[in-house]
Order: structure tokens, then C-alpha cells, then sequence
């Protein structure tokens, strides 16, 4: 019985490197279709090289995924007209159970992905230093070899990374204190009450609509009431949930469609972000129910 041919053999071991790779590469571009992409182009390099040259594959790969998300993310910083800034941060919604057990494997998926927006903030040398360390066990001496640095200047980016995040709020630590203030934003728009909205919203909230057509910016506080106060006219239910780890709301209309999910971000007791999703295609990749009885 013969083996495999040498590409074919190529093509498993990447396979069994795929996932860590997407891993990996998730945590630094904060999007799976970008992850996706990074992971092709490293197959596309190794594809183009001499497999005798490699020595450890996985380090290789690891290094050249890294190197493609860096380079990702400069291109972000650099090109303000593809700016991740205009991209909606991949969601997960679960239901708010008022502090009842949460489903440990949901829950901390969507802390994970809160923990992206943290990450999102870091220089690109620091996220690579952290999320590979930290997340992935990479040896600073692996980890120097790819942002061309040494083990000693990684440990340092990293150690810098890791006290910006250990700084951040936790979602699990802020919910109790959120969670009122996104209440209150709930009865008022359900109230159609333009004062109580005008309360709850810091005078420089921005509300952020992703719909079929774009993403289109709200900002200041009567703007985005009133915006509220029309849009909660179509809003037959509405409950609250779980987003990222942070309160915000589901809504149906009258017919059990589903309208819309909504994130808050709330700060010294007001609402100062507001992300609303209403394109049919994002809300269909949420697995979310038609509305609850």
C-alpha cells in the first residue's frame, strides 16, 4: 500500500493546524471571515514552498498568520475608508435571566468576543504578543522570531497588552449595574416618553444602525430619541438580553418577525453607544427564535 502523495500529505497536516490557525487568528482581526482569509493565505504561501525547508510546520504557520494579521491591521489603521470601525463586531444575544444560571459555553463565548473590543484598542505587535502568549501558550522566543523583535521586547509587549486588558471592566462585573439603566431606556421607548429617553441618554450617544443599505450614524442625545421614539412604533415585543456579555434587547413586531437586535454601552449610569442591527442577512446568522409566546 502506498502513501499518500506529498501534497495530499501537505494538505492534512494543515489541516490538522487549521483550527488553532483560525483560532489564533480570530482573536486578532475580531472576525471569523477575516480569520478565514488570513488562514487561506498562509495555505496559499505553504502551497508555494519547499515542505523540506519547514522544520516545524505549526511554527511556521503560526508565524506566517501572524504576520498576515498584523499587516491586517496596520492596513486598518491606515486606510480610513476600510476601517473596522464601520464593520458590525460579530454578536452573540443569549437571554438576560435575571441572574439565573446562564449557559456556561454561550456565556463565555460572548465574553470572549467582549474581550475582542478590548484587543481592538492594542498596537498590533501587543495584541499578537498577548493573544499568542496568553491565549496560545507561544514562547516569547517563537513569538520575538515573528514581529522581529526579541523574547525579552515580546514579554514586554505583552506584559503591557495584559495590564490594559486586566484594567478593562469585565462584562460579567459591570451587568448588575448596566442592567437598570438599559431597563429604564426599554420603558421609555416603549412609552414613547421623549423626556425619560433624553434621562437615560448621555448627551453624546451615538447610535449606530447596521441596515440592508449600510450602517448609518446617529449622534446627540435628542437626535437618537427621536429616532427611538419612531423606530419603537413597529416594536410589538420586546425583551431584554444578553449581548456580548452586556445588557440589550430583542425585538419582534406584531407578526413574530424579528426586527432587530440592540446593543447599549452604558457608562456612569447613561447610555453612551447604541448598536442596532436590522439587516434581515446579519439577524438570520444570530440563530435567533421567532418571538417568544
Amino acid at each position: 500500500m502506498t502513501g499518500p502523495a506529498p501534497d495530499e500529505a501537505l494538505a492534512g497536516a494543515f489541516e490538522q493546524q487549521r483550527g488553532r490557525l483560525v483560532a489564533v487568528a480570530h482573536r486578532m482581526l475580531g472576525s471569523r471571515a477575516d480569520a478565514e482569509d488570513a488562514v487561506q493565505e498562509a495555505w496559499l504561501r505553504l502551497a508555494r514552498r519547499d515542505p523540506a525547508s519547514i522544520d516545524n510546520l505549526a511554527g511556521w504557520l503560526t508565524t506566517v498568520v501572524g504576520r498576515v494579521c498584523i499587516d491586517a491591521l496596520r492596513s486598518r489603521k491606515t486606510r480610513p475608508e476600510a476601517s473596522y470601525d464601520d464593520r458590525l463586531p460579530e454578536l452573540v444575544v443569549m437571554e438576560d435571566g435575571d441572574g439565573a444560571p446562564e449557559d456556561d459555553a454561550l456565556l463565555a463565548e460572548s465574553v470572549g468576543l467582549a474581550l475582542l473590543v478590548v484587543l481592538d484598542t492594542l498596537h498590533p505587535t501587543q495584541r499578537l504578543a498577548f493573544v499568542l502568549h496568553d491565549m496560545f501558550a507561544v514562547p516569547f522566543e517563537e513569538i520575538g522570531q515573528i514581529i522581529g523583535k526579541s523574547a525579552d521586547a515580546a514579554k514586554m509587549l505583552a506584559s503591557r497588552a495584559r495590564r490594559k486588558v486586566q484594567d478593562t471592566p469585565r462584562p460579567t462585573d459591570e451587568r448588575q449595574q448596566q442592567r437598570p439603566v438599559v431597563e429604564a431606556f426599554l420603558a421609555a421607548a416603549r412609552g414613547g416618553d421623549f423626556e425619560a429617553l433624553l434621562r437615560v441618554l448621555d448627551p453624546d450617544v451615538t447610535l449606530s444602525s447596521h441596515t440592508p443599505r449600510g450602517v448609518v450614524v446617529r449622534t446627540g442625545a435628542a437626535e437618537v430619541a427621536r429616532r427611538v421614539q419612531r423606530g419603537a412604533r413597529a416594536v410589538a415585543t420586546a425583551r431584554r438580553a444578553l449581548v456580548n456579555g452586556r445588557p440589550g434587547v430583542v425585538v419582534w413586531n406584531a407578526h413574530g418577525k424579528l426586527l432587530g437586535v440592540i446593543a447599549c454601552t452604558v457608562a456612569d449610569g447613561r447610555i453612551v453607544e447604541i448598536i442596532t442591527v436590522n439587516d434581515p442577512e446579519r439577524l438570520s446568522s444570530m440563530g435567533l427564535a421567532a418571538r417568544p409566546d
